[in-house]
């Protein structure tokens, strides 16, 4: 008899989502779906706010990446109004950005996806979480919040809020750096580093490899990507040209700018979200598994995957290393989590790079400013993926329309066809529990949505 299991809430994620998973009469998956559930209605009540205002509310999307909606916002509302933000202010953006990625990334691998590595992904669930990874590895855990704290303080000391950002502001940034404040800076993310390089060894060394297997084939799909890369097609998390590749590894660049003419959105009924796909490709939108149409994934897979190398030495050393084992574009889901790790070398490595940069001290560090007339898309790479803020306004500088494409909107087809195909791997004649649950969990848990 047909029957549907539902998993709500889903767990260990940065908001709120379920699973139903249809089984036909021989206890078999017909289908699943994955329902997101928060109506995100920021694109209509901004309208009519001034738009200097949008970077110290949009920033409340999220409150895991506040400071990527509160720069992408920036970025947009800089365009509106014609305006060049002088190189200091510009650095102080990024830096507080790639700050920003470091300490989330930190967040997402020990608080919410390595319990079903070190604990296991078939314990009682009781115990698979972040207190029990603490229990079993006391002084890792201590370690972990000890970075992920100074992180934070970091953002909070010099920028005033760790949360929701105020400091970027039109035109530039608020305030500028200080010698102390670089000094100071400087030393904290040294000591993050070298705490980002344990991490990658340790998950090299004593996580990943028992689950091999396991990363080489649940939730796994065929897929393009989406990421931000620089001039010479290095990986970039601030500014850049967008890169959508194909499967094959073929790819197009672009400006953010005209990402309208390359991305498309589809509403679906079983969720409030919507599904961007490329319309570019001429295919349609289809989330069919053997045959997908126009689907592509974000975040940090998609980013390492759509560039051609790393622009840091220790973090391109890592790629080097995955690349040889994985090959380019790699299609495993779970090893997003090794992506993410790659990603945070490098973010700790960009961070030292512009405190060690003269040009950030400088005091120059806003443009002026005259609110008008104009359109404005603004774009940074948010840990879940392409975060993009478009925006227009009227002569007095109001906002008369907005369109956000979140990271992990991006994601949402390709989560979808991860859990369904973990869910067609692993439920056969109605044989299904906790254990086969969590790891169709973990399909998702990879993309960090």
């Amino acid at each position: 008899m047909a029957k549907t299991i539902n998993i709500a809430p889903l767990t260990r994620i940065e908001g709120h989502a379920s699973i139903a998973i249809q089984l036909d009469d021989a206890g078999n998956v017909a289908d699943s779906k994955v329902h997101f559930q928060s109506l995100r209605g920021f694109e209509k009540f901004v309208e009519g706010k001034p738009a200097e205002e949008l970077p110290r509310i949009v920033n409340r999307i999220c409150g895991i990446c506040p400071w990527h909606h509160h720069l992408a916002a920036n970025k947009a509302v800089d365009r509106c109004f014609g305006v060049t933000p002088p190189p200091a202010g510009q650095k102080l953006r990024e830096l507080m950005q790639t700050i920003a990625h470091a300490e989330d990334k930190l967040l997402h691998f020990f608080f919410l996806a390595a319990a079903d590595f070190v604990i296991g992904p078939d314990a009682d669930y009781a115990v698979r979480n972040v207190i029990g990874v603490a229990k079993a590895n006391p002084e890792l855990a201590q370690k972990v919040v000890r970075m992920r704290f100074k992180a934070k303080m970091i953002l909070e000391k010099f920028a005033g809020k760790a949360i929701h950002p105020v400091a970027g502001v039109t035109g530039g940034f608020a305030k500028p750096m200080l010698e102390e404040d670089r000094k100071q800076m400087l030393a904290d993310m040294q000591e993050i580093l070298d705490f980002a390089l344990y991490t990658i060894d340790f998950a090299k060394t004593q996580v990943f490899p028992p689950y091999l297997d396991t990363v080489q084939t649940l939730g796994v799909i065929k897929t393009g990507f989406l990421g931000t890369v620089d001039d010479d097609g290095a990986l970039n998390l601030y500014d850049g040209k967008l890169r959508l590749m194909k499967a094959d590894g073929s790819y197009t660049d672009f400006d953010v700018q005209d990402y309208t003419d390359y991305l498309a959105e589809q509403v679906v009924p079983w969720s409030y979200g919507k599904f961007p796909y490329a319309q570019s490709w001429n295919e349609g939108f289809s989330l069919d598994l053997d045959e997908p149409k126009g689907i592509y994934r974000a975040n940090c897979l998609a980013r390492i995957n759509a560039a051609d190398k790393m622009p840091t030495p220790k973090a391109q050393a890592e790629l080097d290393e995955f690349r040889s084992t994985f090959g380019r574009p790699a299609q495993a889901t779970l090893l997003y989590h090794w992506a993410r790790l790659i990603e945070e070398v490098y973010a700790c490595e960009h961070a030292i790079e512009l405190l060690n940069d003269p040009e950030i001290t400088d005091p120059d560090v806003r443009s002026e400013v005259v609110p008008g007339a104009g359109r404005g898309v603004g774009c940074v790479e948010a840990p879940r993926g392409t975060l993009i803020h478009d925006y227009s306004t009227d002569a007095n500088g109001l906002i008369t329309r907005a369109n956000m494409i979140v990271g992990t909107t991006h994601n949402l087809g390709p989560i979808n066809m991860s859990v369904n195909q973990a869910a067609r791997s692993l439920i056969h004649e109605g044989n299904v529990d906790e254990g086969i649950l969590n790891k169709i969990e973990m399909s998702v848990r990879a993309y960090d949505p």
